[in-house]
């Protein structure tokens, strides 16, 4: 996964590269290449009788050794190029050398553009200039020799036309173990084409290279050839090899012989078969029109097509076409600032070209359409009021009052808001704690399981709908989606799920993160319920179990559902604005409901109806548009360097001799207990792409690489002061989340190392100030900094579970559900609520009152809630108020106090 980067170990010394300390395959590529730069820049300085000379030869061939393997899985610089520098240096020419790694340098760009186009064109944009067709690599997996690589080249070269929107470039390997490795290396590829003969495992010294990816690479195991039955399967092996690391190539058949036949045998991974000897025309035509399709942005298309065309508006919007603004005096910075493109696609017009949100038909379906392929889903709805909005759609769709619904306490506030709207009965779920850093986990699903079994017993699970989480939480904290679902609908066949995946929507990008996301996850469940194997398993498992097993045994048996009755109804919603390219407040909701046309299409369209907007923002839907677009195409390379960076942040402030004595990265056994990962690695992110990719696919929870939860308590800066004085205020580092004694950093696929960078050099200048600081104190000073150190490195207040609704809110009386709603509207009539402090609320307490809040309050960020309607207030919740430095918290005036009911208002409530 990249997760563990190191900075270059090597770009300017001639020592031996130790390419053990990386990794990271693509950093060690990027300073392998700086590195041999720098050694034929100083080797060409050097007069031919020095004896340094020795050295720095040995040094430039040990580095064209070394990019060997890994230039083999690109068309450039590639191989070919690798040749050509050697031939130079061993021909002596080490000017023309140096001014050929310059070039190489040049264009090596990691989005290279038409290769027609100079190494200076190709990175520079010229302002107003038409922009330069992408070009992108095709992976050849066939056993050719260079003259039929040479002429496969040639011919598909030939080709090429003028009017092309795309240009690309070959890559051939001779292997499976070569095709699965280049499909991880190599960001630019966008199709694959599987020729007729290809071996298992690789002929080039891949040792390096395996390194990175072991586990993962392996090859078949049919050996290096076999006759017509064992190629069909080694293709059909190698083709879903590649659709589980990158979904998003197009997958092509070259064959030669009967290859009617071989279509009927291959699955729908490929888009098209072709004939060796009379295909390639086709193929190339198929390449193109591949990635053609997921170029389209057809609402962003349509959008700026209406922008030039001349209307007359006799309709809302004074602002369309800038009519109001141009010619204002007032208003000169308005066009000035946005642009008129801006005024320009700016109308309440729902034809013309354009498509309404409500009811799409035209570009705006189609766009859907594309996104829902894109993510893995079945069907994708855009959302111009953010993830807030989805999630309420969501609910409202699914839940009727009176319905059951299990969710975390501490998912996003907009959840708790929904399901008041949607009159649902709550069950809260506790996340397991951690106390020292103010923070919870998830939701273990042994929790979710006692709950569901509650119900069983109370004969209520049938009244239990949907079961909500959050994916990946604040923290970084990942579930198992198919394992809880597995286990919940072995309990309950026909529950539903809404993942919220607000921070999530880059998972979907990477091998490694994908499986964890609700989409992959619901089509994992709909596969293995058809499998035969499965089926044996379940048939084992209730063998084992016996026709009644009690509840004990089904909380600690890993749980299978099953295949004939479970159903998968699964949800998602995206905030695409936060981790992938959109305008604010752009998102998603994505479905994978296999009972959607039968049980929920005509609600979801009201509660969608309900929710969105008449007037949506054209231009947030034509950004969801061209952020699909961009995910689709470089999705993966984007994510990949997403992780890199955070790694590199991490390993900047772990390996800086005064940083760390301050400073330091929660490391996943710090903030997932030891019973949740049963992999038993500890250190996933530096373990290396097998191990990590073994705890992912096994592990309970794991940690998000990019998600960088830093401890401050050593620094005697509280979290909240260290993000608004120090970091936003003085240096406009911009972060979001904190607790008493930690900050949250999050890279996402806009970090850069300039950004890392900067950061380190704030930190430094910051704890450089701390150093001055303790050198000026007093010894009195000396001893409070001491004290607010200790406050901060040991256990602050425990955080509370979620207590319980008062008995005047819950309707089931045996079970734990509450109706929210009802003390929501409650509190509506002022004379039933009253305000007490912290103090009078305290002593309300020790006197033996019930305390019930009539309010949410809601500390933010995070944004989930402390209290809720209905809930009672006990001294662990107010202990834990008055520990928390958050300055922002919602529902909450601590001039006035608490909200809650009176003692009337409940005594009335209970007799009613």
């Amino acid at each position: 996964m990249d997760a563990h980067a190191e900075p270059p170990a090597f770009a300017t010394t001639t020592e031996a590269v130790d390419e053990n300390v990386y990794n990271s395959v693509h950093r060690l590529r990027a300073d392998a290449w700086a590195s041999l730069e720098e050694a034929a820049r100083r080797l060409a300085t050097l007069p031919r009788t020095s004896e340094a000379r020795t050295d720095l030869d040995a040094r430039v061939e040990e580095l064209l050794d070394l990019l060997g393997p890994i230039e083999s899985c690109w068309s450039s610089p590639g191989t070919v190029v690798l040749g050509e520098l050697r031939a130079l240096h061993r021909a002596g020419e080490e000017g023309k050398l140096t001014e050929r790694l310059a070039e190489v340098r040049r264009a090596r760009s990691p989005y290279e553009t038409d290769a027609s186009n100079t190494p200076d064109d190709a990175t520079e944009a010229t302002v107003g200039a038409e922009p330069a067709r992408p070009v992108f690599e095709v992976l050849v997996v066939d056993e050719l020799t260079p003259a039929e690589e040479r002429s496969l080249r040639a011919r598909l070269h030939a080709l090429r036309r003028p009017g092309d929107e795309f240009a690309y470039e070959l890559v051939v390997v001779d292997s499976f173990e070569d095709a699965v490795i280049t499909s991880l290396v190599n960001v630019r590829l966008q199709a694959v084409v599987i020729g007729r003969r290809f071996a298992g495992r690789s002929r080039h010294d891949l040792r390096l290279l395996r390194r990175f990816f072991t586990g993962t690479a392996d090859d078949d195991s049919d050996g290096n050839r076999g006759d017509e039955q064992s190629f069909d399967r080694r293709v059909r092996r190698l083709g879903s090899r590649l659709s589980s690391i990158r979904p998003e190539l197009d997958l092509y058949l070259l064959a030669d012989g009967s290859v009617e036949v071989l279509a009927g045998l291959v699955d729908g991974r490929f888009a098209r078969v072709f004939h060796a000897r009379d295909g390639l025309l086709e193929l190339h035509l198929s390449i193109l029109e591949g990635v053609g399709r997921r170029y389209r942005a057809p609402f962003f298309s349509a959008l700026e097509a209406y922008s030039r065309r001349p209307t007359g508006v006799f309709h809302a919007l004074p602002i369309s076409r800038g009519s109001s603004v141009a010619g204002s005096p007032w208003l000169p910075e308005m066009t000035r600032f946005y642009g008129m493109n801006t005024f320009l696609a700016e109308t309440s017009a729902t034809s013309g070209g354009l498509d309404s949100l409500l009811d799409p038909t035209g570009p705006l379906r189609e766009a859907q359409e594309l996104a829902a392929k894109t993510f893995g889903a079945q069907q994708t709805y855009f959302v111009t009021n953010g993830t807030s909005t989805a999630n309420k759609i969501v609910v409202q769709a699914l839940v009727r009052p009176g319905d059951i619904v299990l969710v975390d306490r501490n998912c996003h506030k907009s959840h708790h808001y929904g399901l008041v709207l949607a009159g649902a009965h709550v069950v809260y779920l506790d996340s397991y704690p951690l106390d020292e850093y103010g923070m919870y986990g998830a939701v273990p699903v042994e929790e979710i399981k006692r709950k569901l079994l509650e119900f069983r017993a109370a004969g209520t699970l049938h009244r239990v709908r949907l079961l909500m989480l959050t994916n990946c939480t604040f923290d970084g904290v990942v579930y198992h989606p198919a394992r809880v679902m597995e286990e919940c609908l072995a309990l309950h066949p026909e529950l539903a799920f809404l993942w919220d995946e607000a921070w999530f929507a880059f998972a979907r990008f990477h091998p490694v993160y994908r499986p964890r996301t609700a989409m992959a996850a619901a089509g994992t469940l709909r596969e293995r319920f058809r499998d035969p194997e499965y089926r044996a398993r379940y048939a084992e498992q209730q063998r084992e179990l016996g026709e009644n097993p009690d509840d004990a045994a089904l909380l600690t048996h890993r749980l299978l559902p099953d295949p004939a009755r479970a159903r998968v109804r699964v949800y998602a919603t995206q905030s695409t604005h936060k981790t992938l390219t959109s305008l604010r407040q752009g998102s998603m909701i994505h479905v994978h409901d296999q009972d959607f046309h039968r049980r929920a299409a005509e609600t979801f369209r009201e509660a969608y109806m309900t929710h969105t907007s008449t007037s949506p923002s054209y231009q947030i839907l034509a950004s969801l548009d061209l952020g699909r677009r961009q995910a689709a195409l470089e999705g993966f390379g984007l994510v990949r360097k997403q992780v890199e960076q955070a790694g590199l942040l991490r390993d900047a402030i772990e390996e800086h001799p005064l940083l760390r004595r301050y400073l330091h990265f929660l490391t996943t056994p710090e903030l997932i207990p030891d019973h949740y990962r049963t992999s038993g690695i500890d250190q996933p992110l530096r373990a290396g792409q097998a191990a990590m990719a073994r705890a992912w696919a096994e592990d309970e929870f794991v940690l998000d690489p990019t998600r960088a939860t830093l401890s401050i308590g050593a620094t005697g800066i509280d979290g909240d002061t260290f993000k608004h004085e120090h970091l936003m205020n003085r240096h406009g580092v911009q972060i979001n989340k904190t607790t008493r004694n930690t900050l949250l950093f999050m890279t996402n696929i806009g970090t850069t190392r300039s950004t890392v960078a900067y950061l380190i050099e704030t930190l430094v200048r910051l704890v450089r100030g701390l150093e001055d600081d303790a050198d000026a104190r007093s010894p009195r000073e000396q001893a409070a900094h001491r004290r607010r150190v200790a406050q901060l490195t040991t256990q602050s207040v425990p955080l509370p579970d979620f207590s319980a609704f008062h008995p005047a809110f819950r309707p089931g009386g045996a079970t734990p559900e509450g109706d929210m709603r009802a003390a929501f509207y409650l509190a509506y009539d002022d004379t039933l609520c009253e305000y007490l402090t912290s103090n009078e609320a305290n002593a309300a307490l020790a006197a033996g009152r019930d305390l019930v809040s009539a309010t949410f309050v809601t500390p933010y960020p995070p944004g989930f809630p402390v209290l809720v309607p209905g809930q009672t207030v006990t001294p662990e919740v107010l202990a834990s108020m008055s520990a928390l430095d958050t300055r922002e918290i919602h529902g909450y005036q601590p001039d006035q106090g608490y909200r809650v009911f009176t003692e009337e208002a409940l005594k009335a409530r209970s007799g009613s």
